[in-house]
């Protein structure tokens, strides 16, 4: 594991600015539905958009919407850390946005249903207080298209 003295001033400035207070207790909710039964959303944190949208900026609060009837294999990345190697999603974007894997648990039934919209945030760059308004505005969002449940691939 690296030190934070063997780092260059920028990148060990940039971390150490990241220190934050603890998040206190989780907030659990119990399902009030079986598996079965839910909706669920995918959200990643891997800067994943079209190559149409508007590319993430390394410092950049907003999210792309990723639409579930879109081919998940022209998604592009735009996630960009030195610490961040992207062989993987390049090879099989599942890795970071798992949907072809939550449309073969929704084709089993061991979901209810997958949304029509899931969504992008870059993870990188930015205070978790940043993305207050966007976080905002995609639980809105969410709770239009009756979403009752979000997996989360943070990267």
């Amino acid at each position: 594991m690296v030190r934070l003295t063997d780092l260059p001033d920028y990148e060990r400035e940039h971390l150490l600015s990241k220190a934050q207070p603890p998040l206190g207790p989780p907030a659990w909710t119990h399902l009030t539905k079986d598996l079965a039964e839910l909706r669920v959303a995918l959200i990643t944190t891997a800067g994943l958009h079209f190559r149409d949208d508007p590319a993430f900026e390394f410092i950049d609060s907003t999210f792309r919407p990723i639409s579930g009837n879109e081919d998940a294999n022209n998604l592009v990345m735009s996630h960009s850390s030195v610490n961040f190697d992207k062989t993987g999603f390049t090879e099989d974007v599942n890795l970071v946005f798992p949907i072809d894997r939550f449309r073969e648990l929704e084709a089993e039934g061991r979901i209810g249903s997958l949304a029509d919209v899931h969504y992008s945030f870059m993870g990188a760059g930015l205070n978790p207080g940043a993305f207050k308004q966007s976080a905002s505005q995609v639980a809105g969002l969410l709770k239009q298209d009756k979403v009752d449940a979000v997996f989360l691939t943070p990267v």
